[in-house]
């Protein structure tokens, strides 16, 4: 029921960025400057400063987000409150999350919720870390879960689990005969890397770093952003990689994996993101306390 122009407004204020409020919104640069010119033509003044490449909020532009970020919430609460009196569980659920997350974790836990909440319409997206929780602050999602704590004012992160990230390669990799590895151990072997930005890679190199060794050290043949296909070019037998252990249990149920430990081990927190604001739904609070719960269940 908000006015879109105040919708608009309020991305473009939390993010001080038209692009990064269309890719939010989804929508267009063109389009999201159209609706801010409109509602600056509304209040007959400028609502952001914009110049050297960046924009600030004016005087009026903040007073304008503080009751905006009271509108759109009450708009919310008001949406799911009349939803609520029907009895039933019932309407969207906007779950962000990131790639290793949403490939191998998340899809167990938003069937399961499916069955047993079916009137919830539940809809995924999935992108990094920060992205998660851009748009979780600007309302756009409702829920995140991510492979690292963030902190950002206004959301809430609650760490609810762990996931181990282990050597990766096929049963007659030299490799894999192994009962722990390393850091250094590797230096010998080819390495099959994630993309650079990634969670995973940046966990990587940081954990490498604190061995004593320098992620450029090893022998990389191959970067890729995806996955499965990391895993495709593992088990071709062009390398190993360091991914979770979550994301090959079907190939190391098959034999066409194996997974050998680091030493130390190397893991990283699994965390819910979702807004502080002190009205939250029905929905939005059995998805936090049901996914808690599943992604203590996978930490075991």
């Amino acid at each position: 029921m908000a006015d879109r122009r105040l919708q608009v407004f309020h991305a473009v204020a939390k993010h001080l960025s038209f692009t990064k409020a269309g890719e939010a919104l989804h929508m267009t640069q063109p389009a999201v400057t159209f609706q801010i010119k409109q509602l600056e033509e509304r209040f007959n003044t400028r609502l952001f400063d914009r110049g050297g490449g960046r924009i600030s909020l004016t005087p009026a532009g903040n007073l304008v987000l503080d009751y905006a970020d009271r509108i759109l919430g009450l708009s919310a609460e008001l949406d799911i409150r009349v939803a609520e009196m029907t009895g039933q569980m019932s309407g969207s659920l906007l779950v962000g999350a990131s790639t290793t997350i949403a490939e191998f974790m998340l899809p167990p836990i938003l069937g399961e919720f499916n069955v047993r909440f079916p009137q919830v319409r539940a809809r995924l997206t999935v992108a990094n870390s920060d992205a998660i929780s851009n748009a979780i602050a600007a309302h756009t999602l409702d829920i995140g879960l991510v492979e690292a704590p963030v902190n950002q004012p206004g959301l809430q992160c609650e760490v609810c689990g762990e996931d181990e990230l282990q050597v990766v390669c096929t049963p007659n990799h030299p490799l894999a005969g192994r009962k722990e590895l390393e850091a250094r151990s590797l230096l010998a072997h080819d390495f099959v890397a994630r993309e650079s930005g990634s969670s995973t890679r940046e966990v990587t190199d940081g954990y490498l770093r604190a061995c004593g060794v320098e992620p450029e050290q090893l022998k990389v043949v191959m970067e890729l952003s995806s996955p499965e296909a990391l895993k495709g070019v593992v088990a071709a037998g062009l390398g190993f990689s360091i991914v979770s252990r979550a994301s090959f249990e079907k190939e190391r149920q098959l034999g066409t994996l194996v997974g050998v430990p680091l030493r130390p081990a190397l893991k990283r927190t699994l965390s819910l993101v979702y807004p502080k604001e002190r009205f939250r739904s029905q929905v939005v609070l059995s998805f936090v306390e049901f996914a808690r719960n599943k992604l203590r269940e996978l930490s075991d």
